[in-house]
């Protein structure tokens, strides 16, 4: 496990690690997240008012698929954020969850991959108890200008509608990091 870790982690060009730094990644609490995000998005009329948006939302009935190469990137970032200690879309060198979902293999259109930072499906959050909770504190989306994550986790719009795979990533750091946890969700799809 902690070989794979390793090589995936590579894909962020990992610096340094310090010794007082033990960072896991938890794949039971990415699939409960994974789980609660169905649920949310097969009846989001029975989570509406816990999430604080409408009944009438309309909510994409597009069924996400698991995709174990994105989980990997997921892994990978939500490990690199506890590591080199930083919250962002962009990483400290400067790139985007594009540039790296595209590095392992799951082919993205060159338009979306024009400036090294750019990010067209991620979601991030930090410092949530578990999985579940870090997928509720996106959807909720408090503190944002628009709801641009909990447009991405619930399909709103055309262009998130459009994205059928997930990867999930929960990193846990007890010591040596700003936060103690980090998720990082994916939702995307190929160029075709």
């Amino acid at each position: 496990m902690k070989n794979l870790i390793y090589i995936i982690a590579g894909f962020f060009l990992i610096t340094s690690f310090k010794a007082d730094k033990t960072i896991t990644i938890d794949k039971t609490e990415a699939q409960k997240a994974f789980a609660l995000l169905l649920k949310i998005r097969a009846n989001p009329a029975l989570y509406s008012k816990q999430l604080h948006f409408s009944k009438n939302l309309a909510v994409s009935k597009t069924k996400l698929v698991w995709n174990d190469t994105l989980a990997k990137v997921a892994e990978a970032k939500a490990y690199d954020m506890a590591n080199r200690d930083y919250f962002g879309h962009t990483d400290p060198d400067g790139y985007g969850i594009n540039y790296y979902i595209n590095k392992s293999g799951y082919k993205l259109d060159p338009n979306w991959l024009s400036n090294k930072a750019d990010n067209f499906f991620e979601s991030i959050a930090a410092n949530n108890v578990n999985g579940e909770a870090a997928i509720k504190a996106l959807i909720i989306d408090q503190g944002q200008s628009f709801a641009g994550h909990r447009d991405h986790l619930l399909g709103i719009g055309e262009w998130n509608t459009s994205l059928v795979d997930i990867g999930i990533g929960f990193s846990e750091c007890p010591s040596g990091s700003s936060f103690q946890t980090y998720t990082c969700v994916i939702i995307a799809k190929h160029n075709y």
